[in-house]
């Protein structure tokens, strides 16, 4: 035994020394993998000594949260033909395989005639099929969502969540780095984009909660073997051995849904097991006056922190020094054991950890009428953890796991009540340029018809002021978002436009901040009419995010605002080509092409938009002005005709009739 841990300890002295050397400080003893240096092996790699875990952990929600679109991944019902229909924006969903290929069709009728057509391929499914099966798909490497979701519980197709009321964003729902690392093991991810990928894995994998392993793989294969009955191993992260807090962190990283608002320099690639999830990013969730019955679907860490059984247990046990701190507390793992499927963990598992500690005579096992508790089978969780809908997802339940005495079962509810706060759940003490980016980020991503979320962010943007340098990305992004135009350019010569283009905005990133605020500060010129004051800044913004198509956009007609046509085309021939399906760059080079004479290539690309997008108003402008040119009148008239069918309030579009028909 002595030699055994003679060879232990040399081993992670040797290990020590690597993890020093690559700058980490020797006097904070940690998990050696989560210096930057570790690199990801794959689950591959660990299922060649932990087979046994790795084949239940396939079986769980995590393992099948990703995968390929398949009959087999397929949870969705195809045994009849099904149509979901959009009264919002007048369109059908139907799915089919065709041999064993995914497909999505769109369609739209007039009378009995079908007007519009698009089938989309379907590449992956993304849900374990326990709630829901939602579908991705890539294009030239870019992916997006389809407009269409199995929900199993109920067994039927709708609208995905967020599509609803005429929020539908069809097939250009874009799936970015955000998303995709929590529902998925890391990707690869082309920098300079918003949802471009040179790789996409299938499921999320052992290293999402356990850190990069290649220290630990290395270690293990040098036969440097740690008693983990008794000793931590600090090669690779057990989350069962990390502090409560820590732990907690872990989970909360894709079990706590909300607006995060990532610190200064770090991505979404950056969190570790092990880390403190506030060094990363702080997330924040809206409180709303009907929030004590009323949650969003992953909601589960802040829905838990706000039972007493959780508070109790986190200050009795807040310094616990053991080998397995949770043991004594409540954190997710005391009920959930990540490596087995809920579905095969029994309800005794749970009732366990509440009589753990309701089972003594000062906390009775339950003070429920017996026959009540006879009729529940004495299960703890089906009362105190009752099966509720979610406010942002439709069709599925889920266990609130807020812990009460006897809480209301939650319908499916839109109405949350009155705005109350933008609450940090993750740090009690957030900046105060958190917290403005944060009302930001909640206005533009979730909430944009609040705009008195813009004006917290304004009241607490003054007390900024005072380093305007430092936060100069933040006022630019507040200033923009409320339209206040002007005042970003007034900042933009404050600071002085060369230094900015040469010296300030020079970031690539993986969240592209500096081009998004060069981006910002040429749009903003533009609003103003000041087309030439706008080029540089939408040229930096390119040339920092190449990949991202809303910035190749604008720079293309910004260039042809500035009588720049030969730079146009150029841009926008690139521009197809490598994004095939962004309607407006077809639109684009069509309108450029129709200025060169060439109107039957014009014609094709005017058309193809309008494949990818039929309501796309600059596209029907631009067609039926064609359509006239060549003294196609009838043409002209169905199309504007079919708009106004949708859109009749549309001034523009009224115009034009009444040209066609003059």
């Amino acid at each position: 035994m002595k030699s055994w841990l003679v060879i232990v300890a040399v081993g992670l002295f040797a290990v020590l020394g690597y993890y020093c050397s690559g700058g980490q400080n020797a006097a904070e003893p940690g998990y050696l993998n989560l210096h930057d240096s570790v690199q990801y092996v794959g689950m591959q790699t660990c299922m060649q000594c932990h087979s046994g875990i790795h084949a239940d952990f396939v079986e769980t929600g995590m393992g099948k949260s990703f995968d390929k679109a398949t009959r087999q991944k397929s949870a969705g019902d195809f045994s009849k033909a099904h149509t979901v229909y959009d009264p919002e924006l007048d369109l059908y969903y139907s799915p089919q395989f065709v041999n064993d290929s995914l497909h999505i069709t769109e369609f739209r009728l007039s009378g009995n005639d079908t007007i519009h057509k698009r089938t989309q391929p379907i590449q992956y499914i993304v849900g374990s099929g326990q709630h829901t099966n939602s579908h991705l798909f890539l294009s030239a490497g870019y992916l997006f969502q389809a407009p269409l979701t199995y929900y199993t519980q109920k067994g039927i197709w709708d609208l995905p969540p967020g599509y609803e009321k005429g929020a539908s964003s069809r097939f250009n729902r874009q799936i970015g780095l955000e998303c995709m690392s929590c529902h998925n093991a890391y990707p690869g991810f082309v920098q300079g984009s918003e949802n471009k990928y040179f790789k996409v894995p299938n499921g999320i994998d052992c290293e999402r909660c356990h850190g990069p392993g290649s220290i630990h793989v290395r270690e293990k294969q040098a036969g440097n073997i740690v008693d983990t009955s008794k000793y931590i191993d600090y090669t690779i992260v057990n989350p069962g051995k990390l502090p409560v807090d820590l732990q907690f962190d872990l989970c909360q990283r894709c079990h706590l849904q909300g607006n995060a608002v990532l610190a200064e320099g770090k991505s979404f690639y950056d969190f570790k097991p092990g880390m403190k999830l506030s060094d990363v990013m702080e997330v924040y969730l809206p409180r709303y006056s009907n929030d004590e019955n009323q949650f969003i679907m992953a909601s589960h860490a802040d829905r838990l922190k706000k039972s007493a059984c959780f508070k109790v247990m986190a200050e009795r046990h807040a310094d616990d020094k053991g080998l397995r701190p949770y043991k004594n507390a409540l954190t997710c793992v005391t009920c959930h054991n990540p490596h087995v499927s809920v579905k095969k963990t029994g309800p005794e598992t749970f009732n366990n950890t509440c009589k753990s500690c309701h089972s003594s005579a000062k906390k009775p096992e339950c003070s429920e009428q017996l026959a009540i508790r006879k009729e529940k089978a004495d299960n703890c969780v089906s009362c105190h953890m009752p099966v509720s809908g979610s406010v942002d997802i439709p069709h599925v339940t889920v266990h609130d796991h807020y812990i009460r005495k006897r809480p209301e079962v939650m319908k499916e509810v839109s109405d949350r009540g009155t705005f109350k706060a933008l609450s940090c759940i993750n740090n009690p003490s957030p900046s105060t340029a958190s917290r403005t980016k944060a009302f930001v980020q909640q206005f533009e991503k979730f909430d944009p018809e609040n705009r008195l979320l813009l004006d917290s962010a304004l009241a607490l943007s003054r007390q900024l002021k005072n380093a305007p340098e430092a936060h100069f990305a933040l006022l630019v992004h507040l200033y923009f978002a409320r339209g206040e135009f002007a005042e970003v350019t007034t900042l933009v010569n404050k600071r002085g436009v060369q230094t900015l283009l040469n010296e300030v905005l020079t970031r690539k990133n993986w969240s592209n901040d500096d081009a998004w605020t060069a981006y910002r500060i040429g749009e903003s010129y533009v609003q103003q009419g000041q087309a030439a004051a706008a080029l540089p800044f939408l040229q930096l913004a390119n040339t920092l995010a190449p990949y991202h198509f809303d910035f190749s956009n604008k720079l293309g007609t910004a260039f042809i605002a500035a009588g720049r046509m030969a730079e146009a085309e150029a841009l926008f021939l690139k521009l197809t080509q490598s994004t095939p399906d962004f309607a407006a760059g077809w639109n684009n080079l069509g309108y450029l092409q129709a200025l060169k004479g060439n109107l039957q290539q014009a014609e094709q690309n005017y058309r193809k938009a309008l494949l990818l997008n039929p309501d796309y108003g600059q596209a029907i402008v631009n067609l039926s002005g064609l359509f006239m040119m060549q003294g196609r009148k009838t043409e002209a008239l169905t199309l504007v005709n079919r708009y106004l069918k949708r859109f009749p309030n549309d001034e523009t579009m009224k115009n034009i009739l009444k040209r066609i028909q003059a």
